[in-house]
């Protein structure tokens, strides 16, 4: 009877480890690789049954058919631009002739040793970038980023067969980096939509793009993230898909071949890929290319307020529980905001009954409301809520807020009061500047006052939910506050109002 021979690294099973009766004599052999997650096929090579860790390889997606699938809808998009006289560094007339008599380079010029060049030459429209996009119908409507385009004098679009057509820009939203241009071709492939309220963290996705000109690389990773606000109207998802510059405007797409975000942002301390991008949401994304098609532009609500995020400090002082809002920094004189009663330092809650969790909320619900329309904002003021109904305008450029002038200071006695605080009363030069009712203005700051980030200048316009009319009254307030309770304060700070807490310790 053979004896088991010591296992050795060629991992079969040797011919003589049999019985008379034709069974394996190997067993401790077999349990041994039974231990490591091995199986013994008997005569032949070991099969290898799945580990935890292999199974999990296994698993992994194959990106091969959405590649074939979803690759030839993504264009290479190239933009172009004449330079400008000014941009060529055009000069005047007499010293051109100055420079040339004396066969002296001209400042600016792109081609200064070139000389006898013909006027002009130089003129001809030069390569200013590159970008992606992809097809939204067969007909020939493509979207990509707004920033892909901007300042481009001519667009044109490589599709995967290498045929290249100049396009037609139909319209670019720089607020959100969306655009969309139009190609004269018909019989295109067109992406798949996605729902981006389906798309959860975690999830694999994968981009196809020209990241550095080089058309039609493809790079996969996770979503990371979702509802990252880095812009004045979307969310973003934020993913792990390697995007380089020429990524932008290509699509993010997930494992059913939709398209669910346009890859636009990276962060980046070195300019190139770090391991965090940002798409812009597809839903987003068609809300405004829709708009783009039957109008070329965007048309937005807007109430006309500067908003800041509530701290958790403000919203612990204020009985919030949590922070949520948006608080109103500013009112801008004459808008839709300032007509309906909505004040510096309210906190904005609901629009119409829809939360607002962040004050980046608010911006896209009142941009998604039609102008013209009313709507019922739910406010937090001075420690009670209220409804105020609201007329929405059409947005525009919002208008320069000017800070608080430095005029002749009235003579007014400073006091000195509790928390580290000196104020006076606001002239009138003051109050009409901030468009403001009363307050104190703050002449000296220390101890707890300094600490909550009070400075010189400040106006103290409510303080414990109580409105402030003058230093009189400010110092009965002070002088009433609890020794160790959190107090919130509304302060305008150059025209702009901000929420402190001040606290006595």
């Amino acid at each position: 009877m053979s004896t088991v021979n010591q296992p050795t690294a060629v991992m079969t099973q040797p011919e003589h480890l049999k019985a008379d009766t034709g069974r394996p004599q190997g067993t401790r052999w077999n349990r041994a690789l039974a231990m490591l997650g091995l199986g013994v096929v008997a005569g032949a090579a070991l099969l290898v049954s799945p580990s935890p860790a292999m199974a999990q390889l296994s698993s992994l997606p194959d990106f091969t058919e959405l590649v074939e699938r979803v690759g030839p809808s993504v264009v290479n998009i190239r933009t172009t631009e004449r330079p400008s006289r000014s941009s060529r560094g055009e000069i005047d007339p007499q010293m051109e002739e100055f420079f040339r008599r004396f066969g002296i380079p001209m400042p600016g010029t792109p081609n200064p040793g070139r000389r006898g060049a013909p006027r002009g030459e130089d003129e001809q429209p030069q390569q200013r970038g590159v970008g992606s996009g992809f097809m939204l119908t067969s007909d020939g409507f493509i979207m990509t980023n707004a920033h892909v385009i901007d300042g481009a004098d001519e667009v044109l679009v490589t599709l995967p067969d290498k045929r290249e057509f100049k396009a037609r820009i139909v319209g670019a939203d720089a607020r959100t980096d969306v655009a969309v241009v139009k190609i004269d071709a018909t019989g295109l492939p067109a992406v798949r939509i996605g729902d981006t309220n389906r798309l959860k963290v975690g999830e694999w996705v994968m981009a196809i793009g020209s990241p550095f000109g080089l058309d039609n690389s493809v790079t996969a990773g996770i979503v990371s993230a979702k509802q990252r606000d880095t812009g004045d109207f979307l969310p973003f998802i934020q993913t792990d898909v390697a995007i380089n510059p020429g990524n932008s405007g290509g699509p993010l797409i997930n494992l059913r071949g939709e398209v669910v975000g346009i890859n636009s942002q990276i962060y980046s301390r070195s300019g190139g890929f770090m391991g965090i991008s940002f798409a812009i949401p597809i839903d987003e994304a068609m809300r405004v290319a829709d708009q783009l098609r039957a109008n070329g532009r965007v048309i937005r609500g807007r109430i006309g307020v500067s908003i800041g995020a509530v701290s958790k400090e403000v919203a612990e002082s204020l009985g919030l529980g949590k922070p949520t809002g948006a608080l109103v920094q500013g009112v801008e004189s004459g808008s839709p905001a300032d007509k309906a009663g909505v004040e510096a330092g309210d906190i904005i809650l609901k629009v119409d009954g829809k939360t607002v969790e962040k004050s980046g909320d608010l911006p896209r619900l009142i941009g998604a409301t039609k102008p013209g329309s009313r709507t019922t904002l739910q406010v937090l003021r001075r420690g009670s809520t209220r409804d105020i109904a609201v007329t929405v305008g059409e947005f525009e450029p919002e208008k320069p807020r000017r800070a608080a002038a430095n005029e002749p200071r009235e003579n007014n006695a400073a006091s000195k009061l509790p928390f580290g605080l000196t104020v006076t009363d606001t002239t009138e030069a003051l109050r009409k500047e901030l468009r403001i009712r009363g307050g104190v203005r703050v002449e000296a700051v220390e101890g707890p006052a300094a600490r909550a980030g009070l400075r010189e200048g400040d106006v103290i316009l409510a303080f414990d939910n109580q409105e402030v009319t003058d230093a009189k009254q400010f110092a009965t307030l002070v002088k009433k506050a609890e020794g160790n309770k959190p107090v919130p304060l509304v302060v305008n700070r150059g025209g702009s109002t901000n929420l402190l807490v001040l606290r006595p310790r």
